[in-house]
């Protein structure tokens, strides 16, 4: 007798269980979820059925906008290694003035760009850990504001173009990424300008939070030095978004014209070296792999699923309740953020949405806006405990005695930041359609 003679409602609770014990055991989620799908394919359909496993496996890969994804990440790998970034955040204090948690304000506007230049996450909050929190700390500020705003700032990039989670987003949910480039801009500034309008009120209120640099240190920087370090990452956003904008390249040709873009930079700088290169490749290598891995068996995973009869099981569940529409997209937006929980955004996105995309749809709503929902929740996933990746990025640079429990402290208020700003989308559409209707 096979898993079938179960039924779907308890073939589901197996599989859902299935996952999370094996995920105890502390294996990668690519091998969980991949030995998951291949139980289910031959215990439900019998071991005639591994043609199942190779269509989906094929489907998957053959993508062509998974091309765009190591592109974007090695502009990221040599951003991180170069000195463009530093020379960024160095020239900003210009910015910053007499103005309390002013270097904090400069912090969120160097996250915002650096999001710009790669859309890639983990490494802007490692590199903003190394540039800012040090100096913050000396400054004075506040530790948890200080530790906020790292975070926070540096988990951007699910939001600002050219973002990986909005490309995977597009990819699964066979929308236009270019329509969720354009779409996710004004989100990210809301968000954005929600971030520094707390910094400045707590700051403005309770100077002692983040106290104004000094005179001498803001003579450090020239209004011409501070310029000149902002050109080169203005340089690379423009080529990257202004290519999407202007129609000039497709969201995969952008990609490529970035790498060109960095490494012009870079070689100009005179930072390039084949050991930067080297380290570069084999970074975005791993970094591809892994989400090669995790794609190939959620994308087996999701196809035995719904040939199971889950989607419409799913489906049938989320539409059977007896609730207005707005409130079946709250139910999928809490269990995305527990699962942000506990799974890599990765699998979130590969697992939930080819089931909530057609809800969504036959809802009536635009899919373009849930991705812009869905990459405000991975944000929020990127802070939460237990195992929120932005603590643990920050943890590996950050000095000895801050512990992951400050660093979760601290990401508190920012976390309801992200909720506010996620619950205003969800209520009010047009701030994440007008530029594409």
């Amino acid at each position: 007798m096979g898993l079938s003679a179960l039924g779907i409602e308890y073939g589901s609770y197996i599989l859902v269980g299935c996952i999370f014990l094996l995920l105890l055991t502390g294996q990668p989620l690519a091998w969980v979820t991949g030995l998951v799908a291949l139980l289910f394919t031959f215990g439900w359909f019998g071991t005639n059925s591994l043609p199942l496993v190779t269509s989906r496996i094929f489907g998957f890969i053959t993508e062509y906008s998974l091309v765009a994804i190591p592109m974007f990440i090695l502009m990221a790998a040599i951003l991180d290694r170069s000195g463009i970034a530093k020379d960024l955040f160095n020239g900003m204090r210009v910015l910053a003035g007499r103005l309390p948690g002013g270097v904090a304000v400069q912090t969120l506007i160097v996250a915002i760009l650096m999001a710009a230049m790669s859309g890639v996450i983990g490494g802007e909050i490692v590199l903003l850990g190394i540039l800012a929190l040090p100096q913050m700390l000396r400054l004075g500020y506040d530790r948890s504001l200080s530790i906020g705003v790292v975070c926070a700032g540096g988990s951007l990039g699910t939001m600002m173009p050219p973002s990986i989670v909005l490309i995977i987003y597009g990819l699964v949910a066979s929308v236009s990424i270019a329509d969720l480039f354009v779409a996710a801009i004004t989100p990210a500034l809301l968000l954005l300008a929600f971030y520094v309008a707390y910094v400045l009120f707590i700051c403005i209120r309770n100077p002692q939070m983040g106290p104004p640099m000094s005179k001498e240190e803001m003579a450090q920087e020239s209004i011409g030095s501070a310029l000149k370090s902002v050109a080169a990452p203005l340089f690379i956003v423009l080529v990257v978004l202004g290519s999407i904008y202007g129609g000039i390249a497709s969201i995969t040709e952008a990609a490529a014209l970035g790498v060109s873009a960095v490494l012009l930079v870079s070689l100009i700088r005179r930072e390039m070296t084949f050991k930067m290169l080297q380290d570069s490749l084999v970074h975005t290598l791993e970094t591809c792999g892994m989400i090669i891995w995790i794609g190939i068996a959620a994308a087996v995973l999701v196809g035995v699923y719904n040939l199971m009869g889950g989607n419409r099981f799913v489906s049938g569940a989320i539409l059977g309740l007896d609730a207005p529409p707005v409130v079946l997209i709250m139910v999928m937006m809490l269990i995305l953020l527990v699962l942000g929980m506990f799974l890599d955004w990765i699998g979130i996105a590969l697992l939930t949405l080819p089931i909530f995309v057609p809800i969504v749809i036959q809802l009536g709503y635009d899919p373009i806006w849930f991705g812009i929902l869905f990459a405000v929740n991975m944000q929020v996933s990127y802070l939460t405990p237990p195992f929120g990746p932005a603590a643990f990025y920050l943890k590996s640079v950050a000095p000895k005695e801050i512990t992951l429990k400050h660093i979760y402290t601290a990401l508190l208020p920012f976390i309801a930041l992200q909720l506010v700003v996620l619950g205003t989308i969800l209520f009010f559409p047009p701030i994440a359609t007008w530029a594409i209707s």
